[in-house]
């Protein structure tokens, strides 16, 4: 597939930068000239690692790279599993495989993504429950295939664009100029997830390129590359959901109760717990397509110009359908048992109910998807003199939205009422989730089944961005002055994120069992799905129903119209997709320029050089959020309320600036043959997320009794802002081996913190705090039950008081034999209190360090070689897990060790290898209730033999043994979900010509 491609990452000029993407920093790949005049050709294994050796010598500051043939050989289903390889570099996994990279413990939103060395626009929709705010680059949505090479600078650069405090990673393609004559390749493959169910099916990957060049000299150049693929799988997951922690001393609502035979050692004064609010195993089947293509053509009428205009296209579409059966805990007769502080953890939790409790059978779908689309040109001129000219420019959108008309994510809900108790027990590696139903009822009897409460989320997210570049560079023929770089850098980044939503709160019931036809139901055995997973056979619940989401969905919406006539949200008119209510519009314009001198000479006669520069970068973001204007408030459930939006909107601008200089200076020396010295400082930034930076006052949907929640946005933040120290030491000692050592420290301000004021917003009115509830309450004695006070006003009042009814004119009642319904709030009502987040930037800072180790190794003649590699990394800001958890916390997510180990054989037209990847636990975020993804290690393995030349059959796999994820809370013991792990093959041949 990738024969015409450059075989590996190009070797560099020293001098050479990302915003000067001519041609003449991209040479071939090295030869080997032997004695008698011929030229041997190194290819596989070898080549790639040769070509990255000479990268990471020959560049400066601490720059790793991963090539095209290598990316080709791994295993690795797309850039993100490619790059997880690289020393310091970590990845997240959704559905299985790759999509973010973390590098020294920095997180997707801290590192830059470069596409040839533009910035690149990025979508991405989250979970679709928000609206989207990440800058992340989503590396799912990029095949291996169709890559010539991926570069990740560590260390800052004056002429390297800003953004990322991690890193910047450059993705660069290949040219059809660099390699003359006409060249193709073609691969097809089939891939077999061994996470599906019953339907074993292999999926079809088909990659294709093909360059020429035309022209007595060459002059004209076309090139085209295609890549298909998709892949079916399926996720299953045990999850536990939780409240907030508390202190041992606490007696709030949702606390434990006194010490006893229900309260089995209960944490003490000072100690630290966490409850259950619910728990639940999921079924996760999902399909994912995704197209890569490109198009470059080049023209080079003179050996001193050359003309690129370049196309770049992918599509990612996935959908997933999600079946669960899960339960919810209302803290009321408890049975449980602690672990000892101080932070305590729950041993098992029980909980009693009477008839009215109901098991819920959901159903979720999440269908999107996002499309890149990138268009530049570069022109390159190397004028007289050793100058050396480029303009190069782009226009390159993201966008990210639904694929169906029930909206980005959904989720209906049915249930059996009847439950009698639930119990979690936390002592296994899997949540072991039970329940016993109330006498003569059937929980697997699907003429008992009930629909409930639904919603539907519409998420948009579009990225577009224009660049244009202006670089040269003066190549000096002096002792101590190489060459000088200038460059200046205009971007212009809009951005758009939306979102609205239609949701139904009727987790009482919506009408009876008889409105569900017993065959859209059909039974599912759980412990089959976690085979391998400490707790699986230990009595978890057995089945549940799935059901047909979609057809479930229709019905519902004939016969109760949730889409089209919802209790909240607005319907947009088609299907079930809702009116963006949030729309939330950024413009950020920046200017950049930088200055770079690049300096050589000798230090007791060995070469040294010195790159020094600086960058100023000058930003102006205008931020306008369309913000709906909240009419009133509505008490939809016994303890639910809704604020109600009616069609008013507003947009609100707000505008900010920063600016930034960014001086960087690289210094390396090579005092003995092969041993190189470097010695990096630099300053780097990040960029808010652009949640922090939307303007206006967004209110959370939903309150409580005792209030709710919003955010307010600030464009005035000021960007992260990190000083780098970098120090290494590397020995190469032959053309494929080298052994490094390397000390990193950030010292990172500017941070982002979130100050909470309580207030009021909109005049909108507490249904739960006015004459209606007071005189309720009176009636019943002075009852403390809030479901018992809404029942008696819906039945006794009538301003502003909306009962359900059915057809025939009867009033609702759920369960428990109560009215269903909706209080509005009233003006004689208390103002509900909302505590109103704002984000702002802090004087806190963090020290983050760690080393790197390296060792890459040829086995002399045999084939055989291995790759070993390891990053420390330490911060000053660890979480407490046994703090008081009404205090705040200043903790950076992420921070983990990682490592690599590769074996691999190349001798003979046989490539093999096999691939250990390990992240150490991390904390992934949470404040003040963290949560943290534990250890995890995966072996991957492949293998390629070339028949005849040209002809290269090939065998793969991902996840050889089966490793599974799992994460947790303050304590070990409270799993937030485990996830069983499947292997993933494939198998195929590649003709190239």
């Amino acid at each position: 597939m990738l024969a015409l491609m450059p075989a590996a990452a190009h070797a560099q000029d020293a001098a050479s930068t990302l915003g000067n993407t001519g041609p003449s920093e991209i040479q071939p790949t090295p030869g080997i000239e032997e004695d008698s005049g011929e030229e041997i050709v190194i290819t596989g294994i070898r080549a790639s690692l040769q070509a990255a050796v000479d990268l990471k010598r020959n560049g400066q500051g601490v720059v790793d790279a991963i090539s095209a043939e290598d990316i080709g050989k791994f295993p690795d289903t797309n850039l993100a599993e490619s790059l997880q390889r690289i020393t310091g570099v970590s990845i997240d996994r959704s559905n299985g495989e790759g999509s973010t990279v973390t590098v020294r413990g920095f997180g997707p939103e801290y590192n830059l993504v470069t596409l040839n060395g533009r910035q690149m626009p990025t979508s991405t929709l989250g979970d679709g429950a928000s609206p989207p705010a990440s800058r992340s680059f989503d590396f799912a949505n990029l095949a291996s295939e169709g890559i010539a090479a991926v570069e990740v600078y560590k260390t800052g650069r004056a002429a390297v664009p800003s953004g990322g405090i991690g890193s910047t990673i450059n993705i660069r393609t290949p040219r059809p100029l660099d390699r003359p004559g006409l060249r193709g390749s073609i691969a097809v493959r089939g891939v077999l997830d061994t996470s599906q169910d019953d339907d074993q099916s292999i999926t079809p990957e088909v990659s294709g390129i093909i360059s020429s060049t035309f022209g007595s000299d060459d002059q004209f150049g076309v090139l085209v590359t295609g890549i298909y693929q998709k892949r079916n799988a399926r996720t299953n997951t045990g999850s536990v959901g939780f409240g907030n922690a508390f202190l041992g001393t606490e007696n709030d609502w949702g606390t434990l109760g006194p010490e006893g035979p229900n309260v089995i050692n209960r944490p003490g004064p000072t100690d630290v717990y966490e409850i259950p609010q619910s728990a639940a195993y999921n079924i996760n089947n999902f399909e994912r397509e995704r197209i890569n293509g490109q198009a470059v053509l080049q023209f080079r009428p003179a050996d001193a110009l050359t003309a690129t205009v370049d196309f770049t296209y992918s599509r990612n579409k996935v959908e997933a359908r999600d079946n669960s059966v899960g339960i919810w805990f209302n803290f009321g007769d408890t049975t449980t048992q602690w672990t000892d502080g101080p932070v305590a953890g729950p041993v098992f939790y029980t909980e009693r109910f009477g008839p009215g409790k109901d098991l819920s059978y959901s159903g979720a779908l999440t269908a999107n998807v996002s499309e890149n689309k990138s268009l530049g040109g570069n022109l390159t001129w190397e004028a007289p003199g050793g100058v050396t000219v480029v303009l190069d420019a782009h226009h390159s959108t993201a966008e990210s939205k639904p694929s169906n008309n029930f909206g980005s994510s959904m989720s209906v809900g049915t249930a059996v009422f009847g439950v009698q108790s639930q119990t979690v027990d936390f002592t296994k590696e899997l949540p072991i989730i039970s329940y016993i139903m109330q006498p003569g009822i059937d929980a697997l009897d699907a003429s008992r089944i009930n629909a409930t409460g639904n919603s539907f989320r519409n998420a948009y997210f579009k990225d577009e961005i224009n660049q244009v570049q202006l670089s040269g560079r003066y190549d000096h023929d002096g002792d101590f002055l190489d060459s000088i770089d200038v460059g200046f850098s205009y971007v212009e980044n809009r951005v758009r994120s939306a979102y609205g939503f239609i949701q139904n709160d009727t987790w009482g019931g919506l009408g009876t069992p008889a409105d569900l036809p017993d065959d859209i139901f059909e039974l599912v055995t759980l412990p089959d799905k976690f085979k391998g997973v400490s707790g699986s056979g230990d009595g978890i619940i057995p089945a549940f129903y799935s059901f047909d989401i979609a057809r479930l969905v229709n019905l519902l919406e004939d016969r109760f119209g949730i889409c089209s006539r919802p209790l909240g949200g607005t319907p947009l008119g088609d299907g079930c997709l809702a009116t963006f209510d949030t729309d939330r519009r950024i413009t950020e314009k920046t200017i950049s320029p930088f200055i770079q001198a690049n300096m050589e000479f000798d230090v007791l006669g060995r070469d040294a050089h010195i790159i020094a520069g600086v960058r100023y970068d000058q930003t102006n973001v205008e931020s306008t959020s369309l913000t709906p204007i909240p009419t009133g408030t509505a008490w939809v459930a016994v303890g639910e309320f809704n604020i109600i939006y009616g069609s008013s909107t507003d947009f609100l601008p707000n505008k900010g600036s920063y600016d930034n200089w960014l001086p960087a200076i690289d210094v390396d020396v090579e005092p003995l043959d092969g041993l190189k010295l470097r010695a990096s400082y630099s300053h780097t930034i990040t960029r808010a997320d652009y949640g922090s930076l939307q303007g206006g006052l967004t209110l959370s949907r939903q309150f409580g009794i005792a209030g709710g929640g919003g955010q307010q946005g600030n464009p005035n933040l000021v960007p992260f802002l990190s000083k780098n120290i970098d120090l290494s030491a590397e020995w190469y000692y032959d053309d494929t081996s080298y052994v490094s050592a390397g000390y990193f420290r950030k010292r990172v301000s500017n941070f982002i913190n979130s100050q909470e004021v309580e207030r009021s917003a909109f005049d909108l009115r507490n249904p739960a705090d006015g004459p209606r509830f007071r005189a309720a309450q009176a009636a019943l004695g002075g009852t403390t039950d809030v479901g018992l006070i809404r029942d008696y006003i819906l039945r006794n009042f009538t301003n502003g008081v909306e009962v359900a009814r059915d057809a025939q004119g009867q009033p609702v009642l759920d369960q428990n034999g109560r009215y269903t319904g909706r209080i509005f709030g009233l003006a004689e009502d208390g103002l509900v209190d909302f505590r109103v987040g704002t984000p702002f930037n802090s004087d806190q800072t963090a020290t983050i360090d760690g080393f790197e180790f390296a060792i890459q190794h040829s086995f002399w003649d045999t084939g055989f070689g291995t790759i070993l590699n390891y990053t420390v990394v330490r911060g000053d800001t660890d979480f407490d897990n046994a703090l008081d958890p009404n205090v705040g916390q200043f903790a950076l997510a992420g921070l983990s060790d990682s490592a690599n180990a590769v074996l691999y054989y190349d001798r003979g037209g046989l490539q093999a290898r096999v691939a250990y990847n390990w992240r150490a636990e991390f904390y992934a975020g949470g404040n003040p209730n963290p949560t943290y993804v534990e250890d995890y290690g995966q072996v991957d393995a492949s293998a390629s033999y070339e028949f005849v030349p040209g002809l290269t059959g090939f065998v793969e796999a991902i996840n050889l043994t089966n490793a599974s994820r799992r994460g947790h809370r303050r304590s070990d013991n409270f799993v937030t979900f485990s996830q069983p792990g499947f292997a993933r093959y494939s198998a195929g041949v590649r003709f190239n010509f």
